[in-house]
């Protein structure tokens, strides 16, 4: 049986998890570059070690409540396709291994986010984590306009 390895990652109060395949690494909140005209979900550059950095707030994206950065909000880098961006979360709370038997498709009247981001539900326990995907995050437009943002930052 097959066995996955997911970030898992809170959003207010509720845990999303994330193919740890997708994932670069897991960085501190660090204050960001606006970018004048790109879509509100998009917080702005970064320069992490020497790369820029597009970011992601998956709070907007989502449609959730603003919520002030803390010392538990994280940027997790992560791919897609070509592109790598960094996703605004609460908090990253462990790296958990999920049997695939646990692992159910989405029921068609989810309420909540946008369905078409998410790729599965995961029932571990007494919990149940929302299995995103990055591809499902960042569209193809979306990821047009991530590099023309970040073209603009580097190009200055």
């Amino acid at each position: 049986m097959a066995v996955l390895q997911q970030v898992v990652f809170n959003l207010d109060k509720e845990e999303y998890g994330l193919d740890i395949v997708k994932v670069n690494g897991i960085e501190k909140y660090q204050e960001v570059v606006k970018v004048p005209n790109s879509p509100d979900y998009i917080e702005g550059m970064i320069n992490l070690r020497g790369e820029v950095l597009p970011i992601v707030s998956l709070r907007k994206k989502f449609n959730l409540p603003i919520k002030e950065y803390d010392e538990e909000t994280r940027i997790i880098v992560a791919m897609t396709d070509d592109i790598k961006v960094g996703l605004l979360v609460d908090s990253v709370s462990e790296i958990l291994n999920i049997e695939e038997e646990l692992i159910e498709v989405v029921p068609k009247l989810v309420a909540g986010i946008d369905r078409r981001y998410i790729k599965s539900i995961a029932k571990v326990d007494k919990r149940m984590i929302v299995l995103v995907d990055v591809k499902l995050l960042i569209d193809d437009e979306e990821k047009i306009s991530l590099g023309k943002a970040v073209e603009t930052v580097t190009t200055k």
